[in-house]
């Protein structure tokens, strides 16, 4: 597994906890009130955070256990311009998504929630298609 492929693994599998630990924090929080009168900030801050700080301390841990080449050839500079080029995507629409709840007059919590959700779909959906691309392989030109 090159570094750029295990790059990847962690960012889906932190992504998607993260996000699972979000949610379940934010619905618990509302305990039967209206989603938008939830406290939210500090739950989305410190996930955002500790998803951080996990895949740091993931990569320096499985980069420890599992070392391997740091050197990135040209398969995994395509395979990451591809992948980041897909989940780049998903940030503008959150963008144009958050922008125009804001100006239709929505409630912080949708708009900074839509925005964490797509951060989170441009981690995901990137990822899943730079590993299956490592594992499909690259198409040629």
């Amino acid at each position: 597994m090159t570094l750029e492929e295990r790059r990847a693994w962690i960012m889906l599998v932190v992504s998607v906890i993260g996000y699972a630990v979000y949610v379940v924090v934010v619905l618990r929080n509302a305990a039967g009130r209206p989603l938008a009168e939830t406290e939210y900030a500090a739950a989305m801050l410190w996930t955002i955070g500790a998803g951080i700080a996990a895949a740091i301390l993931l990569e320096i841990v499985l980069s420890m256990v599992r070392p391997g080449s740091l050197v990135k050839d040209e398969r995994d500079r395509e395979i990451g311009r591809f992948g980041d080029h897909t989940g780049q995507a998903f940030v503008v629409i959150g963008a144009v998504a958050a922008m125009l709840m804001a100006v239709a007059g929505w409630d912080r919590f949708w708009i900074a929630n839509v925005i964490y959700l797509c951060f989170v779909l441009s981690a995901v959906v990137g990822s899943m298609a730079k590993l299956s691309l490592y594992h499909g392989g690259v198409p040629q030109k």
